[in-house]
């Protein structure tokens, strides 16, 4: 979260300082070319901070950086008072004042991708502020070309009448809506949703939702995506061909919630999934995004649902340690879907010869007790597997960039990585050629797994190969209390004092072979390979559908090895 700050706090300086710069260069200075330079480089920066902060506000850098391109753009004419400028200056004041209101205003309209309509306004009104500062970096460059001012009115005039379009728009939709609702509202009504996935999370988040989307496909009966945050539309409607709509208030919820629901879906303990689960009518249901010890992995909010889908009889477990009351009827045992893929290994693995090792830090989090990252002490680490002529897969936590001071550690993992792979020819997947593997191909490819704790370790579990789990905190023996996923993998110290114990164990003895298995029962259900994403879609069509039985899955046929193996 610092390094985001870091991000904000640049932004805004350079966005600020910009503007200022370029307008006193122009006003008090007589080198006019480079303060219409400046003026670009400015509204660079004010397009940046957008991006940075989608709720930034620009209208004081604008209108400096504006006012500094048209009094430069007065004496590239040295013409006298020119009236096609001073009518552009109006227009662009004008725009300048009302993108803000209006961008905010279309922020307020349903979005919808993946459904028959078309809803241009509010794409416009967003992309009104980008359009404004284009126009003012037109008309800089049109000022250094000596292009005469009536060109300038013409482009100014042309962004005017769609600003007023956009306006008019959004003023009838306001106070005069359409009795039938929205054209969202209309087209939804037509494709009759059984579920929604209702999702909000911060940015870079999309994949708490990406990872269920192709097992609520599967479930096949039509459903729909709603997003909370506009920054999500585009990516989860790339992953899906179900409608994904954008409901920024509470009032657009009642037009999308269309009476064919029947079950909500949630992957997060986000705060606005309380404005869904006032829609009594449905049945609200907690899938999470992944199954750990962490302790945000039993929040007491999970009580506010009428069903939480757990991954096995452990995570119920986890509540009851964490005491939090929850009805045992409200928990339903679905296993962990998106393992299904992932290869189970029939025999124990020992004397590993040259092994690959997948290495998943996991990032700071958002405070300290949360903070399981072992990406400070890791170099120690990835240079005793690099000795044992590992190769090494390393996939770091999305979030890790957040931090300046985890991005760096990161950097200098690849780094090392990287020379190593020029020295010996090693295959080590760092960076983006391992975020282009899924969680699953990694896994597969890995002999051995040294992770944090986090979701990762319990889908490596299904794999039954082993695995060490860093204690970065200060519980000692405490550790497998708190973490018990940890017991049937072999604990490495924050201090690496018992680096290489653990390695032999985990990569040469591997004493704890019969004891992960049964782990495994208990953290990702009973339930048969060839059948085991089956288990959650039984569940879902039964929400959806309370009389409709499915078959009693086939129980497991037992450990895949024996301690005699």
């Amino acid at each position: 979260m610092r390094g985001e700050l870091v991000r904000k706090l640049t932004a805004r300086g350079l966005a600020t300082g910009g503007a200022v710069l370029a307008f006193l260069v122009v006003a008090l200075t007589g080198a006019t070319a480079w303060g219409l330079c400046l003026a670009v480089a400015a509204l660079a920066a004010t397009a940046w901070e957008r991006r940075v902060r989608p709720g930034a506000d620009n209208v004081a850098e604008t209108t400096l950086i504006a006012g500094g391109v048209l009094v430069g753009y007065a004496r590239q004419l040295d013409a006298g008072f020119d009236p096609a400028l001073a009518a552009t200056a109006l227009v662009l004041l004008g725009l300048v004042l009302v993108t803000g209101p209006l961008r905010q205003a279309g922020n307020l309209e349903i979005r919808a991708a993946n459904l028959p309509v078309r809803a241009w306004v509010p794409q416009v009104a967003a992309a009104l502020g980008d359009a404004v500062a284009a126009l003012v970096g037109l008309l800089a460059l049109a000022a250094l070309a000596g292009l005469p001012a009536a060109v300038a009115l013409a482009a100014t005039l042309l962004v005017g009448a769609t600003a007023a379009a956009v306006a008019l728009d959004l003023a009838r939709r306001r106070f005069r809506p359409s009795p039938g609702g929205s054209a969202v509202a209309r087209a939804l009504r037509r494709h009759q949703p059984e579920f929604v996935l209702h999702f909000s999370a911060p940015p870079g988040s999309d994949y708490q939702v990406t990872m269920w989307l192709p097992y609520l496909e599967r479930i096949g009966r039509p459903f729909v995506v709603m997003v909370r945050e506009p920054e999500f539309l585009a990516p989860v409607a790339a992953a899906t061909t179900a409608p994904v709509v954008y409901c920024p208030t509470t009032r657009s919820m009642d037009e999308v919630l269309v009476p064919s629901l029947r079950v909500a879906f949630y992957v997060n303990h986000g705060a606005k999934n309380s404005h869904c689960i006032r829609f009594t009518q449905l049945t609200h249901v907690q899938l999470h995004h992944g199954d750990s010890d962490k302790a945000p992995s039993a929040n007491p909010v999970s009580a506010i649902f009428d069903r939480i889908f757990v991954a096995g009889e452990a995570a119920i477990e986890r509540y009851a340690r964490a005491g939090i009351d929850i009805p045992a009827e409200k928990f339903v045992v679905v296993g962990r879907p998106q393992v299904e893929a992932i290869e189970v290994c029939s025999r124990p693995a020992r004397g590993l010869t040259n092994p690959t090792v997948l290495y998943t830090p996991t990032w700071t989090g958002h405070n300290a007790d949360a903070d399981y990252c072992s990406l400070p002490v890791a170099e120690t680490l990835l240079r005793r597997l690099l000795d044992r002529g590992a190769t090494v897969i390393l996939r770091a936590h999305p979030y890790t960039a957040q931090n300046p001071a985890s991005a760096r550690q990161l950097a200098r993992l690849h780094d090392l990585l990287a020379a190593d792979r020029a020295r010996t020819g090693r295959g080590h997947l760092y960076g983006a050629a391992a975020s282009r593997l899924t969680l699953t191909d990694s896994v597969n490819r890995a002999d051995a797994l040294v992770s944090d704790v986090s979701g990762v370790v319990s889908d490596w579990l299904y794999s039954g190969k082993p695995y060490a789990v860093t204690d970065m905190g200060t519980d000692g023996d405490r550790f497998v209390e708190r973490f018990p996923l940890a017991a049937a993998g072999y604990v490495l110290r924050r201090d690496m004092a018992n680096l290489d114990e653990v390695l032999i164990r985990l990569l040469d003895t591997d004493p704890l072979a019969e004891a992960r298995w049964a782990t495994r029962r208990r953290y990702l259900g009973d339930f048969p390979a060839d059948s085991y994403a089956e288990v959650f879609l039984a569940a879902a069509r039964r929400e959806l559908d309370p009389a409709w039985t499915p078959p009693a899955p086939r129980a497991a046929a037992g450990a895949p090895f024996s301690a005699a193996t």
